[in-house]
């Protein structure tokens, strides 16, 4: 059975897209961020929960305030990156649900008025959001190179001293070098994941 998206899309997306560790020095603009955003905003959520916040890293300052925090291997990767996203959890995404899902606005407090609560499900739906992102990213041409190596104590009171929002990944985005991509690794097969009951 075929696929509904167009092959070159499939390539773009999945099978020719891998996690890239440089970059040309060509820069991201904010018009590039947005319409990356204003088309993964409408994948799916659950409730139509929003809990995935964006912090753009642009000036030099701040770009050494996360630098640090970053495990050694990541420091000249993202030290170098034309644009690096910090893409964090916000726990109180549920005071924006009476918006975001009408047909059962009383879902704030009847599901979330607990912080637990928030944290479990802001922290998957904003996982889900990131993986979006990504392939926002891969969408507009560009490359990404998602990390976890860092100090996540250290980037959330660095950039969320608030102690609402949780660092869930750091994104270098740019246009690849041509030095940008190792070999694609192996991927388990269908048999190995797809069992039918």
């Amino acid at each position: 059975m075929t696929l509904a998206l167009d092959p070159a899309a499939q390539d773009l997306l999945f099978r020719e897209a891998r996690t890239a560790n440089a970059f040309t020095d060509e820069p991201v603009t904010d018009e590039q961020v947005q319409a990356i955003y204003d088309l993964v905003k409408y994948a799916p959520t659950a409730f139509n929960q929003s809990p995935l916040r964006v912090v753009l890293v642009r000036s030099p300052e701040a770009r050494e305030r996360l630098v640090q925090h970053m495990s050694e291997g990541n420091r000249p990767k993202t030290a170098a990156a034309p644009l690096v996203a910090v893409l964090a959890t916000d726990h109180e995404f549920h005071e924006e649900l009476p918006r975001l899902f009408p047909p059962f606005p009383q879902a704030k407090d009847v599901f979330f008025s607990e912080r637990p609560a928030r944290e479990q499900a802001g922290s998957f739906n904003a996982a889900l959001q990131a993986g979006y992102f990504i392939i926002g990213v891969r969408a507009a041409g560009l490359a990404a190179g998602p990390m976890t190596g860092y100090d996540a104590a250290a980037v959330n009171k660095e950039f969320f001293p608030d102690g609402d929002h949780s660092v869930l990944a750091v994104v270098n985005i740019g246009r690849p070098a041509e030095d940008a991509f190792r070999p694609r690794l192996p991927r388990l097969a269908y048999d190995e994941v797809v069992t039918t009951v």
